[in-house]
């Protein structure tokens, strides 16, 4: 009896790798390799090219502020807010790269209001960018939605009168 009780039983050491908590570590593993990634490029970045990464984390100051905000899954608010501020960074680097990359010209590039204001108005309407586009995507397709209703009740109108139909006007659904 024993013998049969034991030959239904899956090894004690085969339960964790089925569930995923085999040599990777799970599925936090991986984000957590990211994070320490993306921190030790920024730390290189700091360290190689000073100029650029102060001129990085003035301008996308409201990228990263939106990164640490936003809780969404895959973070969608951020991605466009980052990807807006770097499209307004674009120029100040290539500035920043012609003057010799030096602290002062990364300075003066940070602290000019100009390009501050160009910098974290993209990303302001990267931000924007997210909060209308749900609603005029919603906008558009109910207009839409209501255009072929109304298209469709003009066909069945149509064909009520074509075939004799006395109860074209009734909605569906209300009975009688």
């Amino acid at each position: 009896m024993a013998k049969a009780a034991k030959a239904g039983k899956a090894p004690k050491h085969a339960a964790p790798r089925e569930a995923g908590g085999g040599a990777g570590g799970g599925a936090g593993g991986g984000v957590r390799s990211v994070v320490w990634l993306s921190g030790l490029a920024c730390g290189v970045l700091a360290a190689i090219a000073p100029g650029v990464a102060i001129v990085a984390a003035g301008l996308l100051a409201p990228g990263f502020l939106a990164l640490k905000l936003d809780r969404d899954p895959g973070r969608p608010v951020a991605r466009t807010v980052l990807t807006c501020g770097l499209a307004g960074c674009v120029h100040p680097v290539i500035a920043l790269w012609n003057t010799g990359q030096s602290f002062d010209a990364a300075m003066s590039i940070v602290t000019d209001p100009g390009t501050l204001g160009v910098a974290w108005s993209a990303a302001a309407a990267g931000w924007l960018l997210t909060q209308l586009a749900p609603l005029l995507v919603r906008a558009a397709l109910e207009a839409g939605a209501l255009g072929r209703a109304t298209r469709l009740r003009a066909a069945r109108g149509r064909l009520a009168e074509a075939w004799g139909i006395d109860h074209a006007t009734r909605e569906p659904g209300q009975g009688g």
